[in-house]
């Protein structure tokens, strides 16, 4: 039998649904030998920079502890049997994801949804990352609802 899925993308939030993601995709990835990408994506930060300036110093704090936390979640949530990669981009979460899509030659991402009904304020404000991953996306996305 074909291998349906080589290359699996999981981003992660690190919130409760996203780790159920996660799990999800790790499943997946041992049934069909594949690799799972885990990542977060470190946004920008949300304080304007004035040019030749220098931006907050927490800012630089972010990537190595996305990444930290990512290996973490690495060691604890994926078993021995699943190869797996961390990348932990800065950017804005659904255009960095769309890119690693492409970039990794992804098969499937695997992401968790927050399940705001479409007609809340944070819906309204914000929409949703997973949405909007799932109408650009150049693959299949499975997305995880919260439970």
């Amino acid at each position: 039998m074909a291998q349906l899925f080589r290359r699996i993308l999981s981003p992660i939030d690190f919130d409760e649904n996203s780790i159920i993601a996660l799990d999800l995709a790790c499943k997946l990835a041992a049934q069909h030998d594949a690799t799972l990408y885990l990542t977060h994506v470190v946004p920008f930060p949300v304080a304007p920079v004035a040019p030749g300036g220098a931006a907050p110093s927490s800012f630089f704090l972010l990537e190595p502890e996305a990444k930290m936390r990512l290996e973490q979640l690495g060691r604890e949530r994926i078993p021995n049997t699943v190869r797996y990669e961390i990348v932990s981009p800065m950017g804005l979460p659904v255009e960095v994801i769309l890119r690693l899509e492409e970039e990794l030659a992804t098969d499937l991402v695997v992401i968790a949804t927050h399940g705001h009904s479409r007609s809340s304020v944070g819906h309204l404000f914000l929409g949703s990352v997973a949405e909007r991953v799932v109408r650009r996306s150049v693959c299949p996305v499975l997305v995880v609802p919260p439970p």
